[in-house]
């Protein structure tokens, strides 16, 4: 048992020194084709595979290519709830006459029933939301559609001192989007998933807590 508890907290101590980022396979770069040139055929002047494209420009259009993307991601939500409903019932039944007396004259007293609810609900609800995402991310080309967009993805890794930043970024870009500089802005990045994470602890501290989540969780009764 001393022995299970030991390494338990060997392994504990050895998950907080860790800190390599790790990297995340569905954003990692692919290999670009096998580009080497054949083998030189010294009977003619023109060498293939040695050729040199003078009138392209140095935007990305093969596989494994790299290219700039700068977000400039800025959105904002507001949604505003007001509800407000309310319900009054009345009823009063009274006993009907029995050969011809009252209830009054056979029991000595009126004979009445009176129901009466109130009901009332209010509710207010405002939410608001706003967010901001700039800078520059280097992916690369993973695929060339038949259309001739490119699908790119690509991730940036900084390791800080209490924990690590992740800005992952995937999408389709068209080619005639692309800048002279090979840089293409995040607004024409097309069906883009953009995230920033990170872990360490100063991630840590800005989640709430296993118990807290539950109580705040729709499945919590009151």
């Amino acid at each position: 048992m001393k022995t299970i508890v030991l390494i338990s907290l060997s392994a504990v101590i050895l998950m907080g020194c860790d800190t390599v980022p790790k990297r995340d396979m569905d954003f990692s770069p692919v290999q670009p084709a096998d580009l080497r040139p054949p083998p030189a055929n010294n009977g003619s002047i023109y060498q293939s595979g040695y050729d040199m494209r003078l009138f392209e420009d140095h935007a990305a259009r093969r596989v494994g290519d790299v290219l700039t993307v700068t977000l400039n991601e800025r959105t904002n939500a507001q949604k505003i709830a007001d509800l407000g409903t309310a319900k009054d019932t009345s009823i009063s039944v009274q006993a009907p006459y029995l050969m011809g007396m009252s209830p009054a004259t056979i029991l000595g007293q009126d004979v009445k029933t009176e129901i009466a609810t109130s009901q009332s609900f209010e509710g207010m609800g405002d939410a608001r939301q706003s967010n901001l995402l700039t800078g520059d991310i280097s992916v690369t080309v993973v695929e060339v559609m038949p259309n001739g967009n490119l699908r790119v993805r690509g991730e940036k890794r900084v390791a800080l001192n209490d924990g690590s930043e992740y800005i992952r970024l995937s999408g389709i870009v068209r080619p005639i989007d692309i800048d002279v500089a090979n840089i293409v802005p995040s607004s024409k990045v097309a069906d883009a998933t953009i995230m920033y994470t990170g872990d360490g602890a100063v991630a840590d501290s800005n989640k709430m807590g296993w118990l807290a989540r539950f109580f705040n969780s729709p499945i919590f009764p009151f």
